[in-house]
């Protein structure tokens, strides 16, 4: 009978847990991000599979784990058989190292999903807000600084390679899929962790916003009325803004593939979704899938396979902690360019802008909008910013993926 006992506690998990407790450290990570995802609403489309992705991953003998390949292609599995990963067909990878390897190369290590996401993302985007306030959209670029000054800071501290500190730097830019894209192509074996700060700050935006605000404005400031500003000046419009909207994402398009060809892949795919959105009965079905199954499907599929890359060896050391540490600076201090840049400008013009459209020029649309509108309505109930910051906030997005082209260029 003792036998049979001991025989039924091997077959289970808690004699692995035992021997390595920081199992448990895990488990925390995977319910804390639940907890955010399901009761604080916090990007729950995203964080409730990535968290549960971690979960299953933990479960020692699951096999569920996603293992990352060395540099020169080898993989090991959980009974120490080597694989060389770039060598297995498909079906070979599902078998020996089980689901999540298969979706994880298939998918994510291809580069597959990330431009897909993003293809929804912009068929869910109006650029009509950006289109009519054009020169709040610098403030976009203005706030992709944080991206580079981490990258400098990260390579000087010793810690992380060129290639490491770039994925590092681009969380500044809040936008998961470029964070993920960059990490793929530039540090692969850091795309858990990276993952995880990058998306873990977006759903954290209506917390490090009013911290940076708080920090860097005064209530003279924040109390700026835009549409009061704008009387000041002339404010050109667009007479048929329809025609501006199907020509923008062709023209965008176009200049970016000329000026940063690796940027294509992403920039191409957002504006080629907003095209099919923006011409209206003619592509809708092409709408309808690009913005609800397709992107459905690909969020699911991105979410438990980026959760499955964090493994207890993937996770717990030094350089993750940096990367948590340094995720969260180049988040703040690109909060911080923009508004800055907007500082600046109102030092020479006439023509005031609230410093909440710099705290914008983040890609989390339109989250980083409705957190900035709550604050400046929060002065003055009458004082609504979201169109003026929408600008910025869609810029932002444009910005980031470029960004990440322009690294994957010079470091790729």
């Amino acid at each position: 009978m003792t036998e049979i006992l001991y025989k039924v506690y091997e077959m289970t998990a808690l004699s692995n847990i035992i021997a390595e407790p920081t199992f448990l450290i895990m488990y925390v990570l995977a319910f804390t991000l639940l907890y955010l995802g399901i009761v604080k609403h916090y990007e729950p489309l995203l964080l409730i599979p990535i968290a549960f992705g971690v979960l299953l991953a933990n479960f020692p003998g699951g096999e569920m784990g996603v293992l990352q390949a060395g540099s020169d292609g080898m993989v090991t599995a959980a009974d120490g058989t080597k694989y060389d990963i770039w060598k297995m067909p498909l079906h070979e990878i599902a078998h020996e190292l089980g689901i999540m390897n298969f979706i994880y190369y298939m998918l994510i290590k291809s580069g597959f999903l990330p431009p897909i996401i993003f293809m929804g993302v912009g068929a869910l985007t109006d650029f009509g807000p950006m289109l009519r306030n054009l020169r709040l959209s610098v403030f976009g670029a203005a706030a992709q600084f944080g991206i580079f000054a981490v990258l400098i800071i990260a390579v000087g501290s010793g810690a992380f390679t060129l290639k490491e500190a770039a994925s590092l730097g681009i969380i500044g830019g809040a936008d998961g899929p470029t964070a993920i894209f960059t990490t793929i192509k530039l540090a692969p074996h850091l795309l858990g962790p990276i993952a995880i700060a990058a998306y873990s700050y977006m759903a954290l935006v209506p917390v490090i916003i009013p911290l940076v605000v708080r920090l860097t404005c005064t209530k003279k400031e924040l109390m700026i009325n835009m549409k009061q500003e704008e009387k000041k000046g002339k404010k050109v419009e667009i007479k048929n803004m329809r025609v501006a909207k199907i020509v923008f994402p062709i023209a965008v398009t176009t200049v970016v593939a000329i000026l940063v060809p690796t940027a294509v892949s992403l920039i191409g795919m957002l504006m080629f979704g907003n095209l099919i959105k923006e011409i209206g009965s003619d592509t809708s079905r092409l709408f309808d899938a690009a913005s609800n199954s397709i992107m459905n499907a690909a969020t699911i599929f991105l979410g438990l396979s980026v959760g499955a890359t964090m493994t207890v060896e993937s996770f717990l050391n030094w350089q993750t902690i940096g990367i948590v540490v340094g995720g969260f600076f180049a988040f703040g201090l690109s909060i911080f360019a923009g508004i800055m840049l907007v500082k600046i400008f109102n030092l020479f013009s006439k023509q005031k802008i609230n410093p909440l459209i710099g705290a914008t020029g983040l890609s989390a649309v339109p989250m980083a909008s409705r957190v900035a509108n709550e604050i400046s309505t929060k002065y003055d109930p009458k004082n609504h910013v979201l169109n003026y910051c929408m600008a910025s906030n869609i810029s932002g997005v444009i910005g980031s993926a470029v960004a990440a082209g322009i690294l994957i260029a010079f470091l790729g």
